[in-house]
């Protein structure tokens, strides 16, 4: 299949080269030139542009940071067309970027009008998950829609959820990102609280993920540098989930529980306890790096 892969990062790089090792025919685009040098050396062509990019293929998959590079890259900005306008009936899009529920919508419909089938379908699972194939996709769309999206979905993920209408799939992200927000800092301040009374990191892990505070964090993403030598944690939390990704996905979670008047108190400290981490210079650490918040080394 000819496939367009818009998005190149640290989720989207492995996400494409997984496609291309399937034997689908890429054409890959980002702005960042160093992603582009890097994907081309695993052997995936690389696009001019986003335009040139999606030129003659049958599938268009995008993961980009942010609602406005979505809205910018399908249906255009500062009176730039969008890819819709390039992209005839038939074509399917798949949006794996983490946005607002109400973007998704905005574009499926404009999509919807030019006879192209779009969808939202977010991944779940880190940088880990997308080099092994293991993703988890959460989808918003229409059930056919996503029976042709299946088979691509299943070369990058191990897990496929249809959360329901275009929309969906992105609203039931940003409940897990919350989630994940949440639970990430309370256990940096779990550990925190240990180490401060003299417990070895890497044992009071194991206690607690063997015992009813296991979480996700515990089994496969420690924030404590040392105990996971895979983790970010234990390479100065470079690479991973970015903090203002992370920052980004709980402001998503607060403006959403805002228009429905869902009560998510946790969901707002976790928010602003992000914020000041950004703030403090932490941005482009990955997103466990809140353990510095609450743990402060000796000298």
């Amino acid at each position: 299949m000819k496939i367009a892969f818009i998005g190149l990062g640290n989720m989207g790089g492995p996400m494409a080269l997984n496609l291309h090792k399937a034997g689908h025919e890429i054409a890959a685009f980002d702005l960042s030139k160093t992603a582009c040098d890097k994907i081309a050396a695993d052997g995936v062509r690389v696009a001019a542009d986003a335009g040139a990019c999606v030129a003659g293929v049958e599938v268009v998959i995008s993961m980009l940071p942010a609602s406005q590079h979505v809205e910018a890259l399908y249906l255009g900005r500062d009176g730039q067309p969008g890819l819709l306008s390039q992209l005839p009936a038939g074509t399917l899009a798949i949006d794996c970027s983490t946005i607002a529920a109400a973007t998704s919508r905005k574009v499926a419909d404009a999509a919807r009008a030019r006879g192209v089938a779009f969808i939202d379908a977010p991944v779940s699972g880190g940088t880990g998950g997308a080099i092994a194939g293991t993703l988890t996709f959460m989808v918003g769309a229409e059930a056919a829609d996503l029976e042709r999206a299946r088979p691509l979905l299943e070369k990058m993920g191990a897990n496929i959820f249809h959360a329901g209408a275009v929309g969906a799939g992105q609203t039931a992200k940003i409940c897990n990102n919350m989630l994940l927000g949440i639970l990430m800092a309370g256990t940096s301040e779990a550990l925190a609280l240990g180490v401060a009374n003299g417990l070895d990191p890497a044992v009071l892990s194991e206690i607690m993920r063997r015992s009813s505070g296991g979480n996700w964090a515990l089994e496969k993403y420690n924030p404590w540098p040392g105990v996971m030598p895979q983790s970010p944690a234990s390479k100065d939390y470079a690479g991973g989930f970015g903090t203002d990704l992370m920052l980004k996905d709980l402001g998503l979670a607060q403006e959403n529980a805002t228009a429905v008047r869902a009560a998510t108190p946790l969901g707002g400290l976790a928010r602003s306890l992000y914020a000041a981490h950004s703030l403090a210079g932490h941005g482009g650490l990955d997103f466990s790096s809140i353990l510095r918040m609450v743990h402060k080394p000796s000298a």
